[in-house]
């Protein structure tokens, strides 16, 4: 039988525990998107992930946010002197989007990149980019001071190494962020698929970016036929 002391001592050996925070489900009508430096030279030595994996994961959720009008901010750094351009596949899916170019590596420390998602009024931050232990880590901790709820997609960002990437997500929910995928946030958004305004557009995002979901939507469609 446990001792009452022993007791005692454990619970005040123990952590207090934390207050939980209820986040509320992302919708297009409460988050904005910020993509950060998609970019050759940071692709070249990304090692934490497939890059085919990556750039499509990538690629999809802009794709996402593009079908349910969620506003995106995409940026590079030094593009023209040194990283270079954004990759083709991402401008691709966003072909109206012109990416903001800067030299500081904490994205929210260029007044251009924090104005712009101010400027939303939206308070959840879903981010992506490369490498996820600056580029990616930095603007959240700054956003997370802010007050910003920040949801960081794990499958469409990268780093040097396994380690680094996996030192980043865990030093963000230390610090209150929040780690997903790309899928969840659009079928998030989704919601029901009785919206037919975005359900078909989703559904050729999954066939694309989401290959095995998208064969199984059309084995199901075929056998109704």
């Amino acid at each position: 039988m446990t001792s009452a002391l022993s007791v005692t001592a454990v619970a005040q050996a123990a952590p207090p525990p934390q207050a939980s925070r209820v986040l509320d489900q992302l919708t297009s009508e409460n988050s904005v998107v910020l993509m950060l430096d998609f970019q050759p030279m940071f692709v070249f030595s990304t090692r934490s992930i497939e890059v085919e994996a990556l750039v499509n994961n990538a690629a999809g959720l802009i794709k996402a946010a593009r079908v349910f009008k969620v506003p995106t901010i995409i940026t590079t750094v030094t593009a023209p002197s040194f990283a270079g351009p954004l990759l083709y596949q991402l401008q691709a899916a966003a072909p109206d989007i012109t990416p903001i170019d800067r030299t500081v590596i904490n994205a929210w420390s260029d007044s251009r990149v924090a104005d712009a998602v101010r400027a939303t009024k939206r308070k959840k931050i879903i981010m992506a980019g490369l490498w996820t232990d600056n580029c990616v880590m930095l603007p959240a901790l700054s956003a997370l001071a802010e007050g910003y709820e920040v949801y960081f997609v794990t499958d469409a960002s990268g780093d040097y190494d396994k380690a680094s990437h996996e030192r980043a997500i865990q030093r963000l929910v230390q610090a209150g962020a929040v780690p997903i995928t790309w899928l969840p946030v659009m079928l998030e958004w989704q919601t029901d698929w009785a919206r037919t305004a975005t359900a078909g557009a989703v559904s050729e995002i999954l066939k694309e970016h989401a290959p095995a979901i998208g064969i199984g939507a059309q084995y199901q469609k075929a056998q109704k036929q």
